[in-house]
């Protein structure tokens, strides 16, 4: 299958899961909020530990991972290979890009915190892309140049996935 007819898979899938969508996805949203802070707080104590050399932190880390890995389970339902690793990566990168526009918008930088705040946008619709089935998570499924047709930029599927999962993901929806 060319890159162009993948995209359109894509699409089309996206389309129907928006159309038929019963999901209460506003309780995922704020459960993959809370995930973000509890590797947050992984990080954090982590870091703490090691700069005064106090082990207590660990154990504190260690709570806060085992919470977050039960709350993981209610949103990564494909435990095979990569995925749950990569979902994780996915917000935790996220929570940084978001995080680090924050920083910029507070010195008055909005260009830049909105470049921030895009990037962290489109990882996190990624990880719900993977998620809902929408990215299939075997490498090769999504195949980002052909032979035959012109290479489709990674950007252009990163965005198109983005703004795919940004419509059905509507967090007011009640």
């Amino acid at each position: 299958m060319t890159t162009n007819q993948d995209l359109q898979k894509f699409i089309d899938k996206a389309k129907s899961l928006e159309k038929g969508h019963s999901m209460d996805l506003s309780s995922g949203e704020d459960l993959s909020v809370a995930i973000m802070n509890l590797i947050g707080i992984e990080e954090h104590m982590f870091f703490t530990s090691q700069k005064l050399g106090d082990t207590k932190y660990i154990e504190v880390l260690n709570t806060a991972r085992e919470m977050r890995k039960e709350l993981m389970k209610k949103i990564v339902k494909e435990g095979q290979g990569e995925v749950w690793c990569t979902s994780k990566h996915l917000l935790s990168a996220s929570m940084r890009l978001m995080e680090v526009g924050t920083k910029y918008l507070t010195k008055g930088d909005t260009k830049e915190a909105n470049e921030y705040f895009k990037k962290s946008f489109d990882l996190y619709n990624l990880f719900w892309g993977l998620n809902l089935g929408m990215v299939d998570s075997k490498p090769e499924s999504i195949k980002l140049e052909s032979k035959k047709d012109k290479p489709v930029a990674k950007k252009d599927l990163l965005g198109t996935i983005s703004s795919t999962i940004g419509k059905i993901l509507d967090c007011c929806r009640e």
